[in-house]
């Protein structure tokens, strides 16, 4: 066949739909295989597939996830956990990470290695274009335009912030303190994460993009293919540490974040707020052009690994590549605990044939999902290794395990950090043959991490979000007329949220509430209590007399409420009213109350010298 193990890179900004045109691509063939840089876009497009072809043929693999139905068609995968099954067509997403520090090596891999048997394609950034080209030979390049444009704003104030608006942070202590200064003066946020797990970061993406929150709060988790309504990208640093030191944010890591603004055809923003300075010109201009520099290092470590012994086993993994486009990235978390183990003499008595150094390196590959220390993480592999020597994980140990985390009491941190070691436990229960009842491994483990993360979402928007902002602003949005409740005490409540007193015709505003919060709470109260005044100006104006009463200032009462007062008329017997009615009623109802006040003041003077 004339397509036979075509090599398609279709590179271009984000925004240009790459994605979803391998999507296309791979339904169009019998059988496929896309690998994601991330879970939670795994997730993603698996749910997209399920819902063009049934659930039935499509797989789930992830580190933490494995859904396999008997009848595969279709594999979606995180890149590290994408299997070898000869399928029709292959894509890897976002490539350009073949270049990052940490994970590279296994983009690379892929890059080099991983082919469909009638078409593959890589999807990524423009920067690849030199090192694709050099390194897969007969590759055709596709280039895709952005939909939108995408221009700079310049530097402004959180106050400022305009809606729909994401601000971009590189730690989750800045993550905190700048959706705590939205809170106070926007209202909330939604938070988005890395760490988070897919269901949290569904649930708070989906309050966003309900219109519950006008803010998003993330790190740079957002620059990886996240679909949101997003107008405007703030950077509140462009620098961050990545893992190993500070370092300035590269132009491209910008561009990527900044075209997160401006979805489809909607034109986007970018710009700074906080201590961040502005951007020079020339990146501004890369930035809004889609101009970078290309990349010319991608990281790369040996996949032809030897077994023999342990020895044999790191010294394949550490050997130099043979190109001036490779490079040997950092130490990899798995090499460096496969040394740390091999330096345990209780280990490695255990190794003594090549099997045992095939397990003990699957083993090593336990993602440090805890991040607690490398000395612990190390002790906690070697305890498995040793459980896996003897068969399997014992399943009273790991039961134990599991339920000093299955607790969803706490705060934020208490929670991610659960959430954390319960991913430890889901990976080992998606290792064939890791523990004994594997399907009910799997289904526990994620049942907990289900409930910690349901947990974390409610948490985050409990401290990140005024409910009572967010429920009005939805409605607002909606265009739906807001449902108003005044009690008999005269409190206004606003779709069951506490908005202020309603005295008379006048609305007295929730006093707690200040700045963008205090407007929108009176804006929506306005709005909702119109039917209100006008059913109380008919009840006023249809009341006795015997209702209505005046004070010796001269004040005019109903009931309890001031009303209205005297004022000075045309002559000393015909004195006149002014009601005591907020603008916002309206001047027919102004109108209503102030005839009937002045009906009241003339039937009480001619009452009184009637002789």
């Amino acid at each position: 066949m004339q397509d036979k193990s075509r090599v398609t890179a279709v590179l271009g900004p984000t925004n240009t739909g790459k994605t979803h045109y391998a999507i296309e691509r791979m339904l169009a063939h019998r059988t496929g295989v896309i690998g994601l840089p991330l879970r939670l876009l795994a997730r993603e497009v698996y749910d997209r597939i399920v819902k063009a072809r049934g659930p039935s043929v499509v797989a789930l693999v992830t580190g933490e996830e494995r859904i396999v139905p008997e009848r595969v068609k279709y594999w979606v995968a995180t890149t590290e956990a994408m299997p070898e099954v000869g399928a029709d067509f292959v894509a890897i997403d976002e490539i350009q990470l073949c270049a990052d520090p940490d994970r590279g090596h296994v983009f690379t891999d892929r890059l080099l290695n991983m082919r469909g048997l009638h078409e593959t394609m890589l999807l990524g950034s423009d920067t690849m274009r030199p090192a694709i080209a050099a390194l897969v030979p007969g590759v055709q390049f596709m280039r895709r335009e952005r939909f939108s444009t995408l221009s700079w704003a310049g530097s402004k104030k959180i106050s400022r912030m305009p809606p729909r608006s994401a601000i971009v942070c590189f730690s989750v202590e800045e993550v905190y303190a700048t959706a705590e200064l939205i809170r106070r003066q926007k209202g909330g946020c939604a938070v988005v994460m890395g760490a988070l797990s897919p269901r949290t970061r569904n649930a708070q993406v989906a309050m966003y993009q309900a219109g519950e929150v006008d803010y998003l709060v993330a790190t740079d988790a957002i620059g990886m293919g996240l679909n949101l309504d997003i107008r405007h990208i703030a950077f509140s640093a462009t620098e961050k540490f990545d893992g190993r030191r500070y370092r300035p944010l590269f132009p491209h890591e910008l561009g990527q974040i900044a075209g997160r603004a401006g979805r489809h055809t909607e034109p986007g923003t970018f710009g700074v707020t906080g201590d961040a300075g502005p951007l020079d010109e020339g990146l501004i201009g890369a930035i809004e052009n889609h101009r970078f520099a290309p990349i010319s290092r991608l990281m790369w470590r040996n996949s032809a690994l030897e077994f023999g012994t342990i020895e044999r086993l790191i010294a394949s993994l550490e050997t130099m590549p043979q190109s001036e486009w490779l490079s040997r990235g950092r130490e990899a978390d798995d090499l460096r605990a496969l040394k740390a183990l091999t330096a345990l003499p209780e280990i490695r008595d255990l190794v003594t044939h090549p099997k045992d150094v095939r397990l003990l390196w699957d083993v090593c590959r336990i993602p440090d999902f805890r991040s607690i220390s490398a000395g612990e993480h190390s002790t906690l592999l070697a305890r498995i290794f040793g459980f896996l020597r003897e068969g399997s994980v014992p399943g009273d140990w790991l039961a134990e395990q599991v339920r000093r985390i299955d607790r969803v009491q706490g705060d934020i941190d208490t929670l991610s950090k659960r959430l954390a070691y319960i991913r430890t436990w889901t990976y080992v229960a998606q290792r064939s043959g890791w523990v004994s009842d594997e399907s009910h491994w799997r289904a526990e483990t994620r049942a907990v991490e289900d409930r910690l993360s349901d947990a974390l979402h409610a948490a985050l928007t409990q401290r990140f979000v005024d409910r009572r902002t967010s429920v009005l602003l939805r409605r607002l949005k909606q265009k739906e007329s807001l449902l108003a409740e005044v009690n008999d005490k005269g409190e206004v409540t606003v779709e069951g949220e506490f908005a202020g007193r309603l005295e008379g015709f006048r609305f007295l505003a929730d006093p707690n509430a200040t700045g963008d919060e205090a407007r929108m709470l009176q804006r929506a109260a306005y709005e909702a209590l119109r039917p209100e005044f006008h059913l109380r100006a008919d009840r006023f104006y249809n009341a006795p007399d015997t209702e209505l009463d005046f004070t010796e200032q001269g004040g005019l009462m109903w009931g309890s409420f001031a009303v209205g007062k005297l004022v000075k008329g045309a002559e000393p017997m015909k004195p006149g009213v002014e009601p005591f009615v907020d603008e916002e009623a309206g001047p027919d109802i102004i109108e209503k109350v102030r005839r009937r006040l002045q009906h009241f003041i003339d039937r009480k003077v001619a009452t009184a010298f009637e002789p």
